[in-house]
């Protein structure tokens, strides 16, 4: 294709999906937490100057504000009358000069080196054919060659013959053609076939009538043009996808106790000498640098992880920021806004939401901070809670370098503990606590001597 020619992508994405049993349009069933058609629109944004135009239909508003962000050209297809009336409704945007390569919405695994080739051959003046050999074929369109192996023509699996049904090589409905021949060929398309609608399949007899050569190419597995259709297919996809990230991960020196158990949703950045234990979920944009230990079963979402953070087991990470040397957990929450400098420790049971927690500062037990700003070196004692808000407002809680917090102590804010402050275990905090002071703030203990404890009334 020289430097000029436009090139523009169709995908086609207007099926209802009814074996996917959902209300949810087919193309938006998520993929590694992405819709399927969102990993077909990223696939083709890499190729150079691809202009996308996507053809809906059921659910059509749905898809478009889900996939608002995207640089589309949207068409609509009223009604569903066959792939090539779909591609016919995109044709009016695109500009007669260009390349068109037709893709769809629920073949989300398909690769942009293998876009680029079908479109590279396209260039070339000819109609370039994605086709892949089955063992099972059935219920596909079967590539029909001559005895020179040249294609002639793809037959639908209903309209074929039993000599036909016998053919490995089917279509993947995925090609690549000048708009000048989709211009001429598409409105001569039949609905005269089993089932009545308009196959773009037929513009590749089309296509050998007129002299156009085709050309097929093939994947460089059958899971990338494997379409989706049910929710066992989309399951089966995603543990492929998955498997292809873990293996990436793999030759890059991560460690996974189990390369078949985690799931990556997002972008994962990885530094030397990382640990994944089984199970954990990885969502939006994370990073991981050197020496990092994920216990098993944590979910971290759009967070960066410092050198030598080490998570135990069980922890969620949402929308935070853990610098070198941190522990965390097990069972520690993070929540959007939690900051944690060098070697903070959050542990069993603690949240942590909207906070700066200081250089070696510790939080281990059964503890809430929330609007916080906690020093370098202070010990937050087990159960203690900022009280931040007082059912309309949120108010901030300041602790200062070396306060020591009791447990079972609450902080009602707004209210701040001075530098090497201490609160005694158990109090209600609602006034300042100047440097060095010793707050107690708890009703008087007594002692009632010849108590007799209830007994139950037969």
């Amino acid at each position: 294709m020289s430097n000029t020619t436009p090139l523009a992508v169709v995908t086609l994405a207007a099926g209802k999906g009814s074996r996917m049993k959902s209300d949810l349009p087919k193309v938006l069933h998520p993929l590694a937490g992405k819709p399927m058609l969102g990993h077909v629109l990223d696939a083709a944004s890499a190729l150079p100057g691809a202009v996308q135009h996507v053809v809906v239909g059921h659910g059509a508003e749905q898809v478009k504000i889900s996939l608002a962000d995207a640089s589309v050209q949207w068409a609509e297809q009223l009604e569903q009358k066959g792939t090539g009336h779909a591609v016919a409704q995109a044709m009016p945007n695109v500009d007669g000069e260009a390349l068109v390569l037709i893709l769809y919405g629920d073949v989300p695994l398909i690769q942009t080196q293998t876009l680029q080739k079908l479109v590279d051959i396209a260039a070339q003046d000819q109609l370039a054919l994605l086709t892949v050999n089955l063992a099972n074929p059935d219920g596909y369109g079967r590539i029909v060659r001559n005895t020179e192996d040249a294609v002639q023509a793809i037959v639908e699996h209903k309209d074929a013959t039993p000599e036909q049904h016998l053919i490995a090589e089917v279509n993947t409905g995925i090609m690549a053609m000048p708009a000048k021949y989709l211009n001429t060929w598409l409105p001569a398309l039949s609905a005269d076939n089993a089932q009545g609608e308009y196959y773009l399949t037929d513009v590749i007899a089309m296509a050998v009538a007129d002299g156009v050569v085709v050309t097929a190419l093939q994947p460089t597995s059958e899971s990338e043009v494997e379409g989706v259709n049910d929710r066992v297919q989309l399951a089966r996809l995603e543990r492929v996808y998955q498997a292809s990230l873990a293996h990436d991960l793999l030759v890059q020196g991560v460690s996974l106790a189990d390369p078949a158990r985690i799931d990556i949703r997002g972008s994962l950045t990885v530094g030397a000498n990382v640990f994944i234990d089984v199970g954990c979920v990885f969502e939006g944009d994370v990073v991981l640098a050197d020496n990092v230990t994920i216990g098993a079963y944590s979910v971290i979402r759009n967070s960066q992880l410092g050198d030598g953070v080490k998570v135990e087991t069980f922890c969620h990470i949402e929308d935070a920021r853990v610098d070198a040397g941190c522990n965390l957990g097990p069972y520690a929450r993070l929540r959007p806004g939690a900051e944690l400098a060098e070697g903070a420790r959050v542990g069993n049971f603690c949240e942590v939401k909207k906070s700066f927690i200081g250089k070696g500062s510790k939080v281990n037990h059964l503890t809430y901070i929330g609007d916080t700003t906690i020093g370098e070196g202070a010990n937050i004692g087990a159960g203690t809670i900022t009280c931040n808000y007082d059912g309309v407002n949120k108010f901030r809680t300041d602790i200062g370098d070396g306060a020591f917090i009791g447990s079972n102590s609450s902080l009602v804010a707004p209210v701040s503990v001075g530098k090497g402050a201490t609160v005694a275990a158990g109090s209600i905090i609602t006034k300042a606590v100047g440097d060095g002071e010793l707050a107690v703030a708890r009703g008087k203990q007594r002692n009632i001597s010849g108590w007799e404890r209830p007994k139950k009334s037969n």
